[in-house]
């Protein structure tokens, strides 16, 4: 069986905003987030889960983390959470 590989989105409870990343373990990356242990996300704890998708390669999810991170900001983040409801 091949390794599954997530992009997430999780929401600060804190200031609202939103982090994008990809991991092989999605419950054990959000408890490190939520443990303050992640330099660049330790400010802005807590956060929840709001959106993932599953990936069958490394490569296919570090792309589409890209691809996310490019709508940052913008309106097809928010487009794509609402049409999930996030």
């Amino acid at each position: 069986m091949s390794k599954q590989w997530f992009v997430y989105v999780l929401k600060s409870l804190k200031d609202g905003g939103y982090y994008i990343g990809y991991t092989s373990n999605l419950q054990k990356r959000l408890d490190y987030h939520n443990s303050g242990r992640q330099r660049s996300t330790r400010h802005r704890t807590p956060f929840v889960l709001v959106y993932y998708e599953v990936f069958s390669s490394k490569s296919e999810a570090i792309k589409r983390e890209k691809q996310l991170k490019s709508y940052k900001g913008g309106n097809a983040l928010k487009r794509l959470l609402e049409n999930r409801g996030a």
